[in-house]
């Protein structure tokens, strides 16, 4: 098997997992009215905000800054570990979010960034509100969700419950619909479609971006709770979605391909559960032999150019660095396929890929990289020690530094059952 790696018994997944936990806990967390919060969006090693960068100003529940996300992980180790203290402090992440201004608990939108230096709540990673992505507004709505399911008090949990239903309402209240039937990219905040790159110019993909699976994501698990019923809306997106051969382009805002690796990881996940509500084999075989099985042109089966590529996925065709956050959620996919079907092949490549990420900690606090630049996509003055091909210098603490988490106690869990 071309794409595998064996356990190195000397630096596991779980110290992997460790050492990203750590990394956050020591070096990125400080205080917003009371509460823990990301001290930026973007960091070096040690931690410290990369201000020149987009995201260094940033921090909330949004894409790159990922705040309830970053909760979700925090407990999810905490639980496993009994921690309580971690447990504590991940709360108070979530508490950020849910009391410092982000909700607009009258109509549930949620502003996905708060710029720090101005104290000012922003749509998009380019500080203006220009635009918004409907489908990472929706992903926020379905972390409320899956966040409520480990909390323990009850008045919080059905507040949580009750933010991602508004929140879904708020976006298919006024979101225009593509001519393609698909959820547009990006929109104005009154819901119009916008066409535009967030760079500016033409976005290619503004009708075909995979960000509109977490609106699906979001339909399916409300159905699945009986919260609402979106049956309905679930078959006829998915059926556009099929018909199609997928909507694969890239979710990150910043980049422009049609075929992105992690739209590819999220549709199959989507997919999975919408075939399981729905008990429709159908849809199931698009989600493992179109979708999961779409993963396999993204394998890197060596290293490349000196740096320890083999058995990560690289993002997409016009933008080849190997991206963490969008490999654990491959990661992901591939361990939910082997719990599905206990086909090995599945087991080994989720795996494989967090063997491979395991590789790329630097520094003394347990940094990961966000990034594996391995064709100096980026620029060597962003690869530690000038590197012409390496390792980028800098990690987006709660998305590609912290979501390993979640693949690894998946696995940990729910297949050693420990």
């Amino acid at each position: 098997m071309d794409f595998y790696l064996p356990e190195d018994l000397s630096y596991t997944i779980v110290d992997s997992m460790k050492d990203s936990v750590k990394f956050v806990l020591d070096c990125c967390l400080t205080k917003y009215n009371g509460h823990y919060c990301a001290k930026s969006s973007f960091v070096d090693e040690n931690g410290e905000p990369m201000l020149w960068h987009d995201f260094g100003n940033l921090e909330g529940p949004g894409w790159a800054a990922n705040a309830v996300g970053g909760s979700y992980e925090l407990l999810l180790f905490a639980n496993y570990t009994k921690n309580k203290k971690i447990r504590e402090i991940a709360f108070s992440i979530l508490d950020h979010i849910l009391e410092d201004g982000f909700i607009n608990y009258e109509t549930g939108f949620v502003y996905p960034y708060r710029n720090i230096s101005e104290n000012k709540f922003c749509l998009n990673f380019k500080h203006n509100n220009y635009w918004l992505c409907p489908g990472s507004l929706a992903k926020i709505g379905y972390q409320f969700l899956i966040v409520s399911d480990l909390v323990d008090e009850v008045k919080k949990k059905k507040k949580l419950l009750k933010l991602g239903k508004n929140l879904l309402r708020w976006i298919i209240s006024r979101i225009e619909i593509c001519p393609n039937g698909w959820f547009p990219r990006r929109i104005t905040i009154d819901g119009k479609i916008y066409k535009e790159r967030a760079e500016g110019g033409f976005d290619p993909i503004w009708d075909h971006s995979g960000d509109g699976l977490y609106i699906i994501q979001l339909m399916t698990e409300l159905t699945k709770r009986k919260l609402t019923d979106y049956s309905k809306e679930i078959r006829e997106k998915t059926d556009i979605f099929i018909k199609n051969e997928g909507f694969y382009g890239s979710i990150n805002h910043d980049t422009y391909d049609d075929n992105e690796n992690v739209s590819y990881a999220v549709a199959f996940r989507v997919l999975k559960e919408i075939g399981n509500l729905f008990n429709d084999e159908k849809i199931r075989d698009f989600a493992y032999n179109n979708s999961l099985a779409g993963l396999a042109q993204f394998e890197l089966k060596e290293d490349r150019n000196g740096v320890a590529t083999k058995g990560l996925l690289f993002m997409e065709k016009s933008w080849d660095t190997a991206y963490l956050w969008e490999n654990a959620e491959a990661s992901l996919a591939y361990l939910e396929a082997y719990n599905d079907t206990k086909e090995e092949i599945f087991l080994n490549k989720g795996l494989t890929i967090l063997r491979a990420i395991a590789k790329h900690h630097h520094g003394e606090y347990g940094f990961l990289t966000e990034g594996v630049d391995w064709n100096n996509h980026v620029g060597a003055q962003h690869h530690f020690d000038g590197k012409e091909f390496g390792d980028i210098k800098y990690t987006e603490p709660f998305l590609n530094n912290l979501h390993i988490t979640e693949p690894t106690i998946y696995y940990l869990s729910r297949i050693l059952g420990t």
